[in-house]
């Protein structure tokens, strides 16, 4: 049997024409290197199967774990492997590059394709991973202009505008799949897990020119159910802060026009909403319910924007933060394509 021959990472990544994480579904979606894709040679009810008998009879439990990975293995030849051509050099990981990878990648040596390992697997990825992110924003020459103002006044459009006209924007919202509040969750939207954010954070810090400005948005340190990793946390904090301000009318538009589906959906906002009373009391959440019921969605809006969001923002400024000072204030009379345009001319004229 030839000899599998192992990657330690950092490697090149790009040299490879196909990463294949070999572990469960459920492992996979958690969190997996970028790019790859899921061939599991066990899956989820085997994997459980398995190691159940493994803690009382070894030898039974690699048996079974065998003819599983047989099985799947010729499935995954029979369909995605069916074509690939001699060329094809593919990386193959499991959770600590064990038997499961070294299983599949033995059997496409045997084809004749140079499959490799990593070195420790996942969880040497993973290591490498939460240390690289440490070093990438360490780096000195790296400046994060943050975005900052209260709820409302389009942060994250402005940034989506910054980065169509080139610049280097890190869209921790996106990255998180939530706004950043009790309303920020859009419905049949899952947040990922703490690893899979901090890959695709690593994964987007990778593509920076970090002597170039990176421009970001204020935010606290967790945002949904993730948290920022503490280097991202510092360096937020050692950013240089440009506030963004809006009119309330404005802000109330802007939030009917990004949130459509509080208005498709009512009855689900109402139940968000409900999480405020202990905050806001039973009075306030009832006004809020009464102008949804009534489609009085604008001075709903600028009613959530004023007696919630702004409070809460009033109070975070009079507490100690982890943001300086705002070093400039753009004041965007609207929200159209050509003020955020204007605002994002600006922003990357200072720099």
């Amino acid at each position: 049997m030839k000899h599998v021959e192992t990657i330690t990472l950092p490697h090149d990544l790009g040299e490879f024409t196909e990463i294949i994480d070999v572990r469960s579904p459920s492992e996979f979606a958690e969190d997996h290197l970028p790019g790859a894709i899921n061939l599991p040679v066990l899956n989820d009810e085997e994997r459980v199967e398995v190691g159940t008998i493994y803690q009382s009879n070894p030898f039974e439990a690699r048996r079974l774990g065998a003819k599983f990975i047989a099985a799947n293995a010729a499935r995954h030849l029979a369909t995605h492997l069916a074509e690939k051509d001699k060329s094809y050099t593919p990386l193959v990981y499991c959770w600590r590059g064990g038997m499961r990878s070294n299983a599949l990648a033995h059997i496409l040596r045997s084809v004749g394709w140079r499959a490799r390992l990593i070195d420790g697997g996942y969880k040497a990825f993973r290591k490498f991973v939460s240390e690289d992110i440490d070093r990438l924003l360490a780096t000195p020459e790296l400046i994060l202009t943050v975005l900052a103002g209260p709820t409302g006044v389009a942060k994250t459009r402005l940034l989506h505008t910054l980065q169509d006209q080139g610049a280097q924007v890190l869209d921790l919202e996106g990255l998180a799949h939530h706004r950043g509040s009790v309303l920020g969750l859009a419905p049949d939207t899952t947040q990922p897990s703490q690893k899979r954010f901090e890959t695709q954070l690593w994964h987007a810090l990778c593509q920076f020119d970090l002597t170039r400005p990176v421009f970001t948005e204020a935010e606290s340190n967790r945002i949904g159910t993730v948290h920022c990793p503490p280097a991202l946390w510092k360096k937020l904090g050692q950013g240089d802060i440009v506030n963004i301000e809006l009119p309330l009318d404005q802000r109330a538009a802007f939030l009917l026009d990004d949130y459509p589906h509080f208005t498709e959906d009512p009855e689900h906002l109402k139940s968000l909403l409900n999480k405020l009373i202990k905050l806001r009391g039973h009075a306030q959440v009832q006004q809020w319910h009464a102008q949804i019921d009534a489609g009085q969605w604008p001075e709903f809006v600028a009613s959530v924007l004023r007696d919630h969001y702004d409070l809460v923002y009033r109070r975070a400024g009079d507490e100690p933060s982890n943001y300086p000072a705002p070093s400039h204030t753009i004041k965007l009379p609207g929200f159209s394509s050509d003020s955020l345009t204007r605002a994002a001319t600006e922003l990357m004229a200072r720099d």
